[in-house]
């Protein structure tokens, strides 16, 4: 018998989720509070309580080949930091090309998730839902895959800003920022320096007379043009993930040195005390622009507001405020779950590997995408996706650095990529899984869900960075006198992670007979 899976949720998650179940010939069924698919990537002119938004001018971090699924490349046309509509566009194709539209239910919001009273036996799931029309029905499923994400909810604590009861200027969430019209000639304060505060603080900064930018605690900037031009995420690949591992000080140590040497964030205001891979780093290019043009000002925190003045921690004022965004993140909410499943650890939700609850008797309720990372949460959720529904079909027992978690559920899956084996069997293509950009495509080249495009998916992915850049191809007969050094340097690091990995990774290459 098929067993029945509910995916709640059609965004980036929910659609790699319905692809996994489908792949494991599971039978899904995806609802959808919205009217379209795409969540976060679905841009809306107006604000829609209890689903994320996003902001007009936004461009992904995450480089295409890297936030790619890990079957289904992007086309080469594409820019490599995609606009907003050119990452829904993907998405689009991505649900056309393996027909997950007709599992699909929109307008279908979720009301609550219970077990059956036989669960402890079937691992059954009762799935209330409401249409748009206030239809209710009750549904039976096997499982539960929830992919609703977690910005939903923001996160606005009023409580710790003395005085803002009496500001008369506007203030609002960064969740209802949309663009800086109507903002043009204001002073801004934007409080909050995570990746969302600093690229509203650049958009804002084009139009309005003056933007403060307010931080606790600084930020490491990076931008997303990395040497040569090209995406800074595809110089992370398995050989450098795994020279971070082996040497953090040193590697924390050159990180910032190199991002120091492109300008000094001490002398910019924005220096933390933090190590670079202590915290999610902002990708922006244009903030050290805005701030060395003037029209984007570094501040301390926050300690109060006053009627038309915002005062900073060391004593500093800024009169004629206009407007106050406060960019302070989100709160999770899973109001459909048990409250027994919703058990926080710390901040975080309680789940085994970021993804089962450990209470429940039967592991039938996975929560995919619910992960903070260094990087796009495609690749991640995807293969927590696959994984859970393996562990659903019971394939596999139930037993995060990026690098470290992914390969934990790839091995989990099946699907690891066997380097020593690539080596005496295709070095070509091993010297681009383990030097070539860390992409998704690696863990469709073996196991459950194995693709035959993968290994033209890794080879061309150069390609594919390459494409959207040639709208003039400049001929130039100069060669880089050092790129000879730089290929033996690169050989020798290379060799060295090579043995480090086969030291701490061995794996026969063939089946004994």
């Amino acid at each position: 018998m098929v067993q029945k899976v509910a995916v709640i949720g059609a965004g980036p998650c929910g659609l790699s989720c319905i692809k996994a179940c489908l792949d494991e010939d599971l039978e899904p069924t995806c609802f959808e509070s919205s009217d379209d698919i795409g969540g976060l990537w679905r841009y809306k002119e107006k604000p829609e309580p209890g689903r994320a938004n996003i902001y007009q001018s936004l461009v992904v971090n995450s480089s295409k080949e890297i936030m790619a699924f890990s079957d289904f490349p992007p086309p080469a046309e594409l820019p490599n930091n995609m606009h907003h509509t050119e990452v829904l566009l993907y998405l689009r194709l991505y649900a056309q090309a393996f027909n997950l539209l007709q599992h699909i239910h929109l307008q279908t919001l979720v009301v609550s998730v219970r077990q059956r009273p036989d669960f402890d036996v079937t691992g059954q799931w009762y799935v209330e839902t409401e249409t748009a029309e206030g239809q209710r029905e009750m549904h039976v499923f096997d499982a539960v895959m929830v992919c609703t994400g977690h910005y939903t909810q923001p996160h606005l604590p009023l409580s710790d800003f003395p005085g803002i009861d009496s500001f008369k200027g506007r203030y609002f969430h960064s969740w209802e920022y949309r663009s800086a019209k109507d903002l043009e000639g204001k002073r801004v304060v934007v409080v909050g320096i995570g990746n969302s505060g600093c690229d509203i603080a650049v958009d804002i900064s084009r139009v309005a007379k003056r933007v403060y930018l307010s931080t606790r605690r600084g930020t490491w900037v990076l931008g997303r043009v990395g040497p040569g031009g090209l995406p800074f995420d595809i110089w992370f690949s398995r050989m450098v993930l795994m020279i971070i591992k082996l040497f953090p000080t040193w590697t924390h140590w050159m990180l910032e040195k190199k991002l120091t040497k492109f300008f000094d964030h001490k002398l910019y205001g924005l220096k933390p005390n933090h190590k670079f891979w202590a915290q999610i780093p902002v990708v922006n290019d244009d903030l050290p622009a805005r701030i060395i043009s003037g029209r984007v000002q570094v501040k301390h925190k926050v300690r109060e507001f006053r009627e038309t003045s915002v005062v900073f921690a060391d004593g500093s004022i800024i009169d004629k405020v206009d407007v106050v965004v406060f960019a302070t993140g989100y709160n999770y909410c899973f109001p459909f779950l048990p409250p027994e499943l919703q058990a926080k650890c710390g901040y975080r939700l309680r789940l085994y590997k970021h993804v089962f609850p450990p209470t429940l008797a039967e592991p039938t309720l996975a929560v995919v995408g619910f992960i903070h990372g260094f990087g796009a949460i495609n690749r991640m959720a995807e293969m927590q996706a696959r994984w859970a529904t393996r562990v659903f079909k019971e394939r596999n027992p139930i037993q995060v650095d990026l690098l470290s978690y992914i390969e934990l559920l790839a091995e989990q899956v099946g699907a690891k990529p066997n380097i020593l084996q690539l080596f005496l069997t295709d070095p070509t293509l091993a010297l681009q899984v383990f030097m070539g950009p860390y992409t998704s495509y690696q863990y469709r080249l073996s196991g459950p869900g194995k693709w035959a495009g993968a290994r033209q998916a890794i080879l061309t992915q150069k390609q594919r960075i390459f494409q959207p850049f040639r709208t003039r191809v400049v001929l130039d007969e100069t060669e880089n006198e050092a790129s000879s050094s730089l290929s033996i340097l690169m050989a020798l690091i290379a060799g060295a992670a090579l043995l480090w990995y086969l030291f701490h990774n061995w794996q026969l290459p063939f089946s004994p007979l």
